[in-house]
């Protein structure tokens, strides 16, 4: 049994986002434990609940980035559901957005008036651009943010077109950042009793994870730029992609203890002594020779699997390059308890992805699934002082909008 509760327990996040990075970071910050109140428009609600996968009408895209929230689903057009929002947000810790910027600042919700409002409040907002620079206003989704960060141009082989990442990894990478921004400003919050903005944009997330391209290019005096080099990596040999009879693996041996291992189970000490591999700088000098002692290798192998023990008999890293279903089978994410099983009301038990939190006394196992549209109106409002009939009314007028 746990002996703590999670770390952010007795937190309140009005989390008014939508898609991706926003929603994923709020649904972080429920899994560490916070009350995220979920606030939707009527009659669509957040944008990712029309994106697929679609099962009895429910969205897979939502159910994983909106698990443990409350729903609530207000017209803001209508002064009572701004009302509604001003007082919800009286009684937050942080609100999360991810509107063009000046977007809610129309509606009174932009940071000015809403720190006025609530002086302590923690305000994150999520944009492509960020909130200042020359293409603050522009719109953008993850791909525009990994296409101008350089990340793309260094994706698959030279001479084609590079291939999308097939994983939202601005949007991730931003919520991630979010999370660690919004639990700093808090801790700052608790020394000087007040909040403050966060302005998160895809495009410096991108950019701040280079962790080679940009000092090649910087420290060459830029006359280095990283460019497509296909299935390996020419400063890292051999660090990269390799067939086998029966599908690919990775194998990482570009340290030298690692590359001696494996010459010696490939070619034998012949092989682990040869000059032309000693060291990092001869073997990038020799790539093309070392990689075909490793493709002769693998391809000589009876199948994955056959290379996988043999490589791991020996403490090379390396591992299958694995479809999904292969992933889930997976004993190490089985044991990690990195797929988690919910009972939704509609869809039955339902498996999907977890988030990477371990903490030694507290449980950060998501406490429902996601909300239905509006699910939470009544609580919601009641809990800020609106009395049954004032409820009752907003939900006749459409100002409060709940799935039927």
């Amino acid at each position: 049994m746990p002996a703590q509760p999670p770390p952010l327990q007795g937190i309140r996040v009005v989390d008014y986002s939508h898609f991706l990075a926003g929603p994923f970071m709020s649904r972080a910050l429920s899994a560490l434990g916070a009350d995220v109140i979920k606030v939707e428009r009527p009659k669509a609600g957040d944008a990712g609940r029309a994106h697929p996968i679609f099962v009895q009408g429910q969205s897979g895209y939502f159910l994983q980035q909106n698990m443990g929230k409350r729903g609530l689903c207000l017209n803001l057009k209508d002064p009572r559901g701004l009302d509604l929002m001003r007082r919800l947000v009286g009684t937050a810790d942080v609100f999360v957005e991810n509107y063009r910027p000046g977007t809610l600042d129309k509606l009174g919700l932009g940071y000015a008036a809403l720190s006025e409002l609530n002086p302590r409040l923690i305000y994150c907002s999520v944009s492509a651009f960020g909130h200042t620079g020359p293409d603050s206003s522009k719109p953008g989704f993850g791909l525009i943010a990994e296409a101008r960060s350089g990340a793309m141009a260094q994706l698959g082989s030279p001479g084609e077109p590079p291939p999308l990442f097939r994983m939202p990894l601005a949007d991730m990478y931003t919520g991630a950042h979010g999370i660690a921004a919004i639990c700093a400003a808090l801790v700052g919050r608790a020394n000087t009793g007040r909040g403050q903005h966060i302005d998160m944009a895809l495009l410096d997330c991108m950019v701040s994870m280079h962790d080679f391209a940009v000092q090649r290019y910087t420290l060459s005096g830029g006359t280095e730029i990283p460019v497509q080099t296909g299935h390996d990596q020419p400063e890292s040999t051999v660090y990269g992609v390799f067939e086998a009879r029966d599908g690919y693996l990775v194998i990482a041996a570009q340290v030298d203890d690692a590359w001696v291992r494996l010459a010696r189970l490939i070619g034998g000490e012949e092989l682990a002594a040869d000059r032309r591999f000693l060291d990092p700088a001869s073997r990038n000098a020799n790539r093309l020779a070392a990689l075909e002692y490793v493709r002769n290798w693998t391809m000589a192998q009876p199948s994955r699997a056959a290379c996988i023990a043999a490589l791991d008999a020996v403490d090379v890293p390396c591992a299958a390059i694995q479809r999904i279903d292969e992933v889930l089978a997976d004993p190490q994410v089985q044991a990690r308890g990195m797929v988690i099983e919910q009972d939704h009301p509609v869809l039955g038990r339902i498996r999907l992805p977890n988030l990477p939190f371990r903490f030694s006394d507290s449980d950060t196992t998501p406490r429902c699934p996601a909300p239905s549209l509006g699910q939470h109106n009544a609580e919601i409002a009641t809990s800020l002082g609106f009395t049954a009939e004032e409820v009752a009314a907003m939900a006749r007028d459409g100002v409060l909008y709940a799935a039927p």
